[in-house]
């Protein structure tokens, strides 16, 4: 006996999107010398809970020991850097090294970047600013602080009436 088919096609758009890197406005870094260019989390490529960019340091830039409320991973895609964990233990790192840094001050790190600048792919578990934010370590007093303008960039202040 032969019985129809029961299957029907569903109906839907795709939700696959390519994004050109070439075409991804670059941004200022946290440090002078740095460009972020965010793909993924951000109004132009909206997810649902990860923020991926390519950051980009010009040769010989220092990023302060510094720590983020967030796990994040960084792979490196070119160029080499000097990367210092809390206690100032030195890791260098070159295309195809991963960096992941747990959230806290125990995942903080440092990046010294060498003579050939420095590419990584950023990826960050969340999408709101005041998880992305980051504290910088003062390596003699061991105190964590951000900068007001950095604060307010990343949404970590509201100014609305409690009233």
């Amino acid at each position: 006996m032969n019985l129809p088919s029961r299957r029907t096609a569903m109906e839907f758009e795709s939700t696959l999107r390519i994004i050109d890197q070439s075409q991804v406005r670059k941004l200022p870094g946290v440090v002078q010398g740095q460009t972020v260019q965010p793909l993924v989390g951000v109004p132009e490529s909206p997810s649902e809970r990860v923020r991926v960019a390519v950051a980009t340091f010009q040769p010989g830039v220092h990023e302060e020991l510094h720590w983020h409320p967030i796990e994040v991973f960084y792979y490196v895609i070119r160029g080499s850097a000097i990367v210092r964990d809390y206690h100032g233990k030195e890791y260098p790192v070159g295309p195809g090294n991963a960096i992941y840094a747990p959230a806290g001050i125990a995942g903080s790190h440092e990046w010294q970047v060498g003579s050939d600048g420095l590419q990584l792919l950023s990826v960050r578990a969340a999408l709101e600013g005041h998880k992305r934010m980051q504290f910088t370590v003062d390596r003699e007093t061991r105190r964590s602080y951000i900068e007001l303008d950095e604060l307010m960039k990343m949404e970590g202040v509201n100014f609305d009436s409690h009233y």
